[in-house]
């Protein structure tokens, strides 16, 4: 199978640079896996969800453009960052387990940024005894902590019009009863079938995901690709946009992706065994973002129960700040809130710039409504040569611009944004 790709020649060249690393850490990588212990969710720390407004949609990460937490999986949104953003998120799970994250979305250039994140993923302050020391009295207990560290580095660009590519490298540091290493790489692509339509691929895992243990053990778990799509509809009406977000589950399902914890079966098989099975396993959610920057959302972070059900809130103040809530239940475990925090340092102290509009052919998006461009070979009718003639001799009346006319620009899934 053929493809070509007409590209300029500095993204053709950065393309080449991304395939010959790419092959050689797979070349790399696989004659090291073969020593090594395949298992399934190494490095799942790289899997949680940071950013509360993904997590309300039940987590289709890889479909939500602008939340700037969830690069891990889904770098390519950086193709489409205009401003320097810093988020963070905090979250508690159960038992006292906490999940801090903090990330930065940096433009680069037109259509190319760079994101870095980090994150502690932690149990603090669990009480120990060591073999034959007695017991402490009362509550004078040694404590110990165990956590992962995680650190990022994303990268996106815009290689045409309709098509966005991502790349991320992920470490991990493991401090538990032994030490440990983990790393993996991911790449992923966005395509824009129609203006509101976008569907996105990732591979995650390229390098496969690995670990090595300070006992020498050495584990990894195999590639596997993941499908989103997400679309969006104008509702003049109610003065804002409906929202839609889908991600599958793994094509190859090498990883479980079932909450159903009353049976002891795999939900979900591969695409080409069973397809409703396969959709089952998905995730999805539905916001609506009203134009003066209050967002509802709703969703499922598993198709297969409804006690997976997501919900939550986001508000942007002032445009520079934006402020996210979720809420997660759970099959067994307690629910889950999450808050998380956005800040841009450039629109806390300038306007918005003009945003560059991708070509759209013959129509484009003026406020809500479609309005069709005139076609270069239509003309006017001549008016009589009476009228012609009384035109001609009254004077021009002056042309007033509005400069406080606001033009609605479609973006992917992200909420509604203006030029002024």
């Amino acid at each position: 199978m053929n493809f070509a790709c007409k590209l300029d020649t500095p993204t053709l060249v950065d393309c080449r640079r991304w395939a010959v690393v790419a092959l050689a850490a797979t070349l790399l990588l696989a004659g090291v896996s073969s020593a090594a212990d395949r298992v399934v969710g190494a490095n799942a720390t790289l899997d949680m969800e940071p950013g509360a407004r993904s997590a309300a949609l039940g987590s289709a990460t890889m479909a939500v453009d602008g939340d700037y937490l969830g690069l891990t999986a889904n770098p390519y949104q950086l193709a489409n960052v205009n401003y320097a953003w810093a988020s963070f998120s905090h979250t508690e799970y159960y038992e006292d387990t906490k999940f801090d994250f903090a990330s930065a979305a940096i433009p680069l250039s037109e259509g190319q940024g760079i994101g870095v994140s980090f994150s502690r993923f932690a149990a603090d302050d669990i009480p120990y005894i060591r073999e034959g020391e007695p017991l402490p009295e009362g509550s004078d207990y040694k404590t110990l902590s165990i956590a992962d560290w995680v650190f990022s580095v994303s990268w996106g660009r815009r290689l045409t019009d309709r098509l966005d590519l991502g790349v991320g490298f992920h470490l991990l540091y493991r401090d538990m009863d032994q030490t440990g290493f983990g790393f993996r790489g991911d790449a992923g692509l966005r395509f824009r079938a129609v203006d509101s339509l976008f569907v996105s691929a990732m591979l995650k895992g390229w390098t496969s995901s690995a670990t090595t243990w300070e006992s020498g053990e050495f584990e990894y778990s195999a590639p596997e690709v993941y499908l989103a799509v997400s679309y969006s509809l104008p509702v003049a009406y109610l003065y804002g946009k409906l929202n839609f977000y889908w991600q599958g589950a793994g094509l190859f399902h090498h990883e479980a992706r079932a909450l159903d914890f009353e049976t002891d079966e795999e939900v979900g098989g591969p695409i080409w065994e069973s397809p409703l099975d396969w959709l089952s396993g998905g995730r999805g959610g539905v916001e609506f973002a009203f134009d003066f920057g209050l967002s509802v959302r709703a969703g499922l972070s598993s198709f297969t129960t409804f006690k997976s059900f997501t919900a939550g809130a986001g508000l942007v103040i002032a445009k520079f700040l934006k402020v996210d809530y979720a809420f997660e239940s759970h099959p067994v475990f307690s629910p889950v809130h999450r808050v998380s925090i956005s800040v841009s340092p450039y629109l806390f102290a300038h306007a918005p710039r003009p945003e560059p509009k991708r070509e759209r052919g013959p129509s484009k998006y003026k406020g809500s409504l479609l309005e069709e461009e005139p076609h270069p070979e239509e003309s006017a009718p001549e008016a009589p040569a009476a009228e012609q003639a009384q035109s001609e001799a009254a004077p021009a009346a002056p042309v007033v611009e509005d400069a406080s006319e606001e033009v609605l620009e479609e973006r992917p899934a992200g909420g509604t944004y203006w030029e002024e």
